[in-house]
């Protein structure tokens, strides 16, 4: 008899167990609807991932004009990709991207679209009060359930959150460029987003066929907290003359199987923004030597060689 109780109380527990998993699983939020603030590469690139897995998305940028060069690198992005994925069946190919398109509208009155949004994704200029303006006006008039994500590489996702009422229903969504190939997605939690958000941003990451990885809120996530630390042992490396930087680059190539070298990598990402970055991390934590910032990443700054965009960084570039 004391037996069938201990496994009647065992079921009973099991039950309960299930039950209230499942409750928890009815309360998270389904993305169905999303909102991205910032038509440029990663903004585009997010939109794109979203609407082509069947999600209703709005691209907000400023001016029309920015919005329609957004729209046609997403429809080239998009001919990429059918290319490899429908290369026997270019009419499937033209069906998915007629599909895609049509679950993707643009806006540049970011108030007006947000009233019916399920996920706001902040993609814009990596600078703290414009991002937290941009989330204080949106806070007003986004419904109660919707969730704010950032993009942001290197801002505490904490501080963006403190700009808005809804700290519980804000979290980070680092994607890496190019969004379209990129698998990765840093899903950033802070002491004040709760579960159910989390949960729900690791799902619609997840949704939008992307590997989810979870950080707490610390310098850099995961990927840049190591990344750029390294970049940036490099140039010091080669500012102590201990080796050339065509060395360095070659060496991390061969010898650690990376696909771009320290320098190379610096110049893609784009010298101003390491820059920025490091000098962030270097406020924070003025006394950690893995921030110090770099008077060779400085000067080549101050004399705009921001690397490949501009044409010339620590190489040149025709």
């Amino acid at each position: 008899m004391a037996f069938a109780t201990r496994r009647f109380v065992r079921a009973a527990s099991s039950s309960s167990a299930a039950a209230a998993a499942a409750t928890a699983a009815a309360k998270k939020l389904i993305v169905k609807h999303v909102t991205v603030i910032g038509g440029g590469l990663m903004g585009a690139g997010i939109a794109q991932i979203a609407a082509a897995s069947g999600h209703t998305v709005v691209l907000v940028d400023q001016s029309d004009e920015i919005l329609k060069k957004s729209t046609k690198g997403i429809e080239e992005s998009l001919k990429r990709v059918t290319k490899k994925k429908f290369a026997d069946k270019p009419e499937a190919g033209a069906e998915f991207i007629e599909k895609t398109l049509k679950n993707l509208t643009t806006s540049t009155d970011a108030v007006a679209v947000v009233h019916s949004t399920d996920l706001v994704i902040e993609a814009i200029v990596e600078n703290q009060e414009i991002k937290n303006e941009l989330f204080k006006r949106l806070d007003k008039f986004a419904p109660e359930h919707t969730i704010f994500a950032s993009n942001t590489s290197s801002l505490q996702i904490t501080q963006l959150a403190n700009s808005t009422t809804r700290q519980d229903r804000f979290g980070g969504l680092h994607f890496f460029n190019p969004v379209p190939m990129m698998k990765l997605v840093e899903v950033i939690k802070t002491p004040m987003t709760s579960q159910k958000t989390f949960e729900s941003l690791m799902d619609f990451s997840k949704a939008v066929g992307k590997s989810p990885v979870s950080c707490k809120d610390t310098p850099g996530f995961i990927v840049n907290r190591l990344l750029v630390p390294y970049m940036m042992e490099a140039v010091r490396l080669f500012e102590r003359g201990d080796a050339s930087k065509e060395d360095i680059d070659v060496a991390m190539k061969l010898g650690a199987g990376y696909p771009m070298g320290p320098f190379e990598l610096l110049d893609y990402v784009g010298l101003d923004t390491s820059k920025y970055i490091i000098d962030g991390w270097h406020a924070l934590e003025p006394n950690n030597p893995l921030f110090a910032p770099s008077p060779l990443v400085d000067k080549l700054v101050e004399e705009k060689k921001l690397g490949k965009k501009t044409g010339e960084g620590f190489y040149k570039y025709k």
